[in-house]
This record gives C-alpha cells, sequence and structure tokens, in this order.
C-alpha cells in the first residue's frame, strides 16, 4: 500500500486555470446575505471566496459512488468509500482581482493510513497554490485535508470526523466571555443547496437525504464543510473589519442541516481564535485567523 501511496504523491502535480467571474462572485454574496450589486471587476476578492473557483468537471459517468467528483489530484484507491472534510490551512500572499485569470498548480502531499476506534481511515493532504495571471508567486497557498472511511454499517452514526479530538462544550467562563462576539444561524436545504450549486459539488451527504441518513449513517443533511467556514469567515469580516493573511480550520464534528450553528470569534495574542459550536456547545470546526 506505501508504494501505491508514494507513487500516487510522485505522478500528482497538476495545472488548472479558471477565472475569477463577478457573476459567480456575487451569487455567493447573496448566499453569504451581502448586498451583491457591491462588488465590481477589479474589486479584490474577499479572502477565502476562492473556495467557488477550480471546481472539478469530472464527467458524471466518473462520478464516485458518494457523489463526489475529485480533489483536484488523483488518490490512491485504498478502499476507503466515505469521505468528509477534515481541515485547511491556508495563507494569503495577495488579492486576486475580481475578472482575473488564475492557475492553480497542485499536489498530493500525503496520505496517512491510521486506525481508530471506528475502524480504518486515512488522511490525505491536497496542496493548492493559486496565482493570479502569469505571476510567478502564489496570492494563496492552501492545505486541504480529506478523511477516507469505511463503509458505514447498518444502524451506524457517523457524526463525528474520524481521527479527531472529542468535541468539547465551553465552559460557563468561556461562555460569558463571548458576549458580543457570537452569532447563531441555521443552515438549511436552500444554503446547502446554493453552496453545493456555486462549488459544483455532488457529495450525496449534502443533498440526498435518504442517502446521507440510511447509507451514510448521518442523522441529516450534512452541511458541507465550506458552508460552516465561509459563514465564519464573513462573521470574522463582519464584527472585525479586517482580511486574513492566514487562516487555519479543523473539522471536529459535522453540522447538520436545520439544526443550531453557533459562530464565534474572539481575539487572541494579536489574532483571532475562530469556532462554531452545535445546539448542544460541542465544538464542530476550530481555527485560528491572524
Amino acid at each position: 500500500m506505501q508504494a501505491e501511496i508514494d507513487k500516487a504523491c510522485a505522478a500528482s502535480a497538476c495545472e488548472t486555470d479558471d477565472g475569477c467571474a463577478l457573476a459567480l462572485v456575487r451569487r455567493l454574496s447573496a448566499t453569504l446575505d451581502v448586498d451583491p450589486a457591491r462588488w465590481r471587476d477589479g474589486d479584490a476578492l474577499p479572502r477565502g471566496w476562492h473556495v467557488i473557483f477550480f471546481t472539478a468537471d469530472t464527467r458524471h459517468a466518473a462520478l464516485r459512488p458518494d457523489g463526489v467528483a475529485g480533489f483536484g489530484v488523483a488518490l490512491p484507491d485504498l478502499g476507503l468509500p466515505r469521505v468528509v472534510f477534515g481541515g485547511r490551512r491556508a495563507s494569503f500572499h495577495g488579492d486576486i482581482p475580481i475578472g482575473a485569470r488564475m492557475r492553480r498548480v497542485s499536489r498530493l502531499l500525503s496520505v496517512l493510513p491510521k486506525q481508530g476506534r471506528s475502524g480504518r481511515f486515512a488522511v490525505a493532504t491536497v496542496q493548492h497554490e493559486i496565482h493570479v495571471g502569469d505571476r510567478a508567486t502564489p496570492v494563496v497557498v492552501e492545505q486541504q485535508d480529506y478523511v477516507m472511511r469505511e463503509a458505514a454499517e447498518a444502524g451506524a452514526e457517523g457524526g463525528r470526523v474520524a481521527g479527531a479530538a472529542k468535541p468539547a462544550a465551553p465552559s460557563e467562563t468561556g461562555a460569558k466571555a463571548l458576549a458580543g462576539w457570537s452569532r447563531t444561524v441555521v443552515p438549511d436545504e436552500m444554503l446547502l443547496f446554493r453552496v453545493s450549486a456555486l462549488m459544483f459539488n455532488t457529495h450525496r451527504i449534502h443533498y440526498d437525504h435518504p442517502y446521507a441518513t440510511r447509507q451514510e449513517g448521518y442523522p441529516a443533511l450534512v452541511a458541507n464543510a465550506s458552508v460552516s467556514s465561509l459563514l465564519l469567515l464573513e462573521y470574522f469580516r463582519a464584527q472585525t473589519g479586517h482580511e486574513p493573511a492566514s487562516v487555519r480550520l479543523r473539522n471536529i464534528g459535522l453540522a447538520y442541516c436545520g439544526q443550531p450553528l453557533h459562530l464565534h470569534v474572539v481575539p487572541s495574542d494579536g489574532g483571532w481564535n475562530i469556532w462554531t459550536e452545535n445546539g448542544d456547545g460541542a465544538r464542530l470546526l476550530e481555527g485560528r485567523v491572524d
């Protein structure tokens, strides 16, 4: 297996191009309840919104059984049919002008097979470098983690990201410190649909309720990881008036359609700690913005 992984990493480098289309930027803005008319060609793309570009154009017949279209690079077949997004680390070295042509260089950094309490899984890390036009220096460097898991057993519930620490509820003192720095949203089917449509995301756990609940063992539709991260970054921007120089996000648990999602942004050591919680106070997504 390790030989197959090493071969996949060595052969994974690929390059794609895309345009930072004003129409898509305005659609994402509307999805996030930000006035879409404010954006014009030449404006700087809000940092973090690059996720709606370089979508996988996999032919329909080549989609995985779970609907996943791909990861930007080819992954070795490890016999792990389920996948969830594990986290991302992005650094911003400049801005992407709306209307600009972009180029993305991607490669598979690693695939780490692991054994957890729920069975065998693996963490694949993919790196993307986004360039504007012909510039040699990337404006965005991002590493994304994907957690691949075994097929769900009948009656099993797949609500936690494999290998992640157990979600922790905040202390009473911590909850009091959040006054004025918290917002609650409830991701619904329309929000999941719009984000999935913008990202050309066909992963069935986000829109196919019978598949999500019966095949993968989730209690409801799973909110796309990008739904949580986009909402959290937009709340950060609204609270602080800043654009991030870097963002680190780690998925601990899964957010579900129709269930409250609490967004938190707290200043800390010259940056900001950011996270989301479910209705029970358990953390689902946590990270840092500098």
